[in-house]
């Protein structure tokens, strides 16, 4: 059972949903307990960093999800589930994330976005389909062309201080990380849910590692 972490934060059930589509079996888990247990975990979000956190730690799943990823169970953090995982966010103030990846999760700014390629201001959020380019051949892009479309929503995007954990990069007037890869710990900036046959196809290949 790969089990999705109600951090109280996401569409839940369109990330179960896309599991299921894909005949892996995946359940909302509210019991910190039952992380044990899973084939592999599954880190969702969408919202503001600090009140994630803030349900992560309340909720109970911090030091079994910490354990899980030392013990080698596959994870994978979706959008803010990304984030989570970095030292450090500077969403509305600066806020400790759980620093299993050394880096920040920083904003977009217009201006350093409009002064690439002489480019009009781009809109804040990053909302919509683009593309990504694949720099490893992370287990999880098994299928996946380099340039495939993914569906993106977010104003941050996180800052790995050792670039070899990034799996995938994709321009939005600057050229960020929107996957990484960590052994057996996967994250992606863009939701796979939401993607179509890709995302559907990224969803099949973690469910295989578990």
């Amino acid at each position: 059972m790969i089990a999705i972490i109600d951090s109280g934060i996401a569409n839940l059930r369109s990330v179960q949903k896309g599991f299921e589509r894909v005949e892996a079996d995946a359940k909302v888990v509210e019991d910190p307990r039952t992380l044990r247990d899973a084939s592999g975990i599954v880190l969702p979000g969408v919202g503001a960093f600090a009140d994630g956190i803030s349900k992560l730690q309340d909720g109970g799943f911090v030091e079994p999800l910490l354990r899980a990823i030392e013990a080698g169970k596959p994870v994978l953090g979706i959008c803010l589930g990304l984030h989570f995982l970095f030292s450090e966010s500077e969403e509305f103030g600066h806020h400790a994330g759980l620093n299993i990846i050394k880096g920040r999760v920083v904003r977009f700014k217009n201006a350093a976005v409009g002064a690439i390629r002489e480019s009009p201001l781009l809109k804040i959020p990053h909302m919509g389909w683009n593309r990504i380019r694949i720099e490893r051949q992370a287990p999880i892009f098994k299928g996946i062309p380099d340039g495939a479309f993914f569906y993106f929503v977010h104003s941050y995007y996180v800052q790995p201080e050792d670039k070899s954990v990034i799996a995938a990069t994709t321009e939005y007037g600057l050229q960020f990380t929107s996957a990484l890869w960590r052994d057996n710990l996967f994250a992606c900036q863009f939701h796979p849910e939401k993607s179509q046959a890709l995302g559907l196809q990224l969803l099949k290949n973690f469910a295989s590692l578990t």
